[in-house]
């Protein structure tokens, strides 16, 4: 009997295995058509007919859409089938990109990036709860790493390219690039997917309640938390390596390169820190954080020095996600979806939060190169919200 159930459980391993693939595919084509934008808005705003700025609105649109469009977004998708439901995302993802490359002004341009933007919270949101399910117990952080695996590797890949090809034909090939992306990614998710994923949708006002539990709440926190902790320096993390280490542009082009990989690595450790103890993996990274990020205080006086401790900086940072998207998906039984697209919001409101703290401090006449000292209190906070959701537990 135990040989048939082992015979079983190896046979559904690959079948596993291929729809995280396909979940990280299309988790790589949403990283890209998120942050390759920035490496294009000078080209961009030439085209159009407006300033860098105004450009740069674009990037505040699509974060703003992922915080409160997609939630939405969640809802009305909540009673079909998951996989139906992962693939209308694609599908979705599909369409704003076309209008993107398809875009002859910047109004178009921008209701296009706010239309794409809405598939990003629901697709990881809804994501996270299929890769979590298609594993045993022990490996559900792991799973969760995996589909986020497309997302990291798109900072290495698929931005530097897609810039690349965005300066050699034009922003919109660029856009045309990644609307290929999001039709593998649609083949993969329809071949590799398993067919019954059944919804989860139930009871909005039910689900609502779940979302007022205090260590929902807390877990979410500690999104926005981490998050603000490491846009606060890496928003600046540019003029700061110029200031105090004299980094050329591309000396930075290669740190951040470096600290691509190091977001990669972190990811899947995240995941294995997750799966073995959840809680005080979190609480333990935080506090690495605040050391590394303090120690890139004197370290970014150095190219050298600065290269290592930023390349550390985003193993430590990424290594939280995974766990922490697995928190709020054991916060939140009852809503799991509609509570990690919500947290999928919380990290982006945590971008946009860590940047403008970040802007504030500078204007109020923080050196660049004490700013990594705002960010390790903010990853300090996350420690300690930490140690009070883990208490709570007791």
């Amino acid at each position: 009997m135990q040989h048939t159930l082992r015979a079983g459980a190896d046979a559904a391993r690959p079948s596993a295995t291929l729809a995280l693939v396909a979940l990280a595919v299309a988790s790589f084509g949403i990283g890209t058509t998120e942050f390759v934008i920035m490496g294009l808005l000078p080209e961009m705003a030439t085209d159009l007919g407006v300033t860098i700025p105004q450009a740069g609105l674009l990037v505040s649109a699509y974060a703003l859409s992922v915080t409160f469009g997609s939630p939405v977004v969640a809802v009305l998708v909540a009673r079909l089938d998951r996989r139906r439901a992962l693939l209308a995302l694609v599908g979705l993802f599909i369409l704003g990109n076309a209008l993107c490359a398809l875009a002859s002004g910047y109004g178009l341009l921008m209701l296009a990036r706010i239309v794409t933007a809405l598939c990003h919270g629901a697709f990881f949101g809804l994501g996270s709860v299929v890769a979590a399910d298609l594993v045993p117990p022990h490996r559900k952080a792991s799973a969760i790493a995996a589909m986020f695996t497309g997302l990291t590797l798109a900072n290495v890949l698929g931005v530097p390219f897609g810039t690349a090809l965005g300066h050699a034909y034009g922003w919109r090939a660029t856009f045309a690039a990644v609307v290929g992306i999001g039709l593998v990614a649609a083949l993969a998710l329809l071949a590799w997917l398993p067919r019954r994923l059944p919804a989860e949708g139930g009871d909005l006002l039910a689900e609502a309640r779940v979302l007022r539990r205090p260590q929902v709440l807390l877990a979410m926190l500690l999104s926005v938390l981490a998050s603000a902790s490491l846009f606060s320096v890496f928003t600046y993390v540019a003029p700061l390596l110029a200031a105090t280490a004299g980094a050329t542009p591309n000396q930075i082009t290669g740190i951040l390169l470096l600290f691509g990989v190091g977001l990669t690595l972190g990811n899947m450790l995240g995941g294995r820190l997750g799966d073995w103890r959840l809680m005080p993996s979190v609480i333990g990274l935080a506090v690495a954080l605040v050391a590394t990020l303090l120690a890139l205080v004197p370290a970014s006086a150095g190219l050298i020095p600065a290269t290592a401790v930023i390349g550390l900086w985003g193993i430590l940072a990424f290594a939280l996600v995974a766990p922490l998207q697995m928190r709020v998906l054991n916060a939140a039984e009852g809503a799991r979806a509609l509570a990690s697209t919500v947290n999928q919001g919380a990290f982006n409101f945590g971008n946009a939060a860590g940047a403008w703290i970040g802007g504030v401090a500078i204007d109020a006449g923080l050196a660049y190169g004490t700013l990594p000292v705002l960010g390790a209190g903010l990853a300090a906070a996350v420690a300690a919200v930490g140690i009070v959701a883990l208490r709570m537990d007791r």
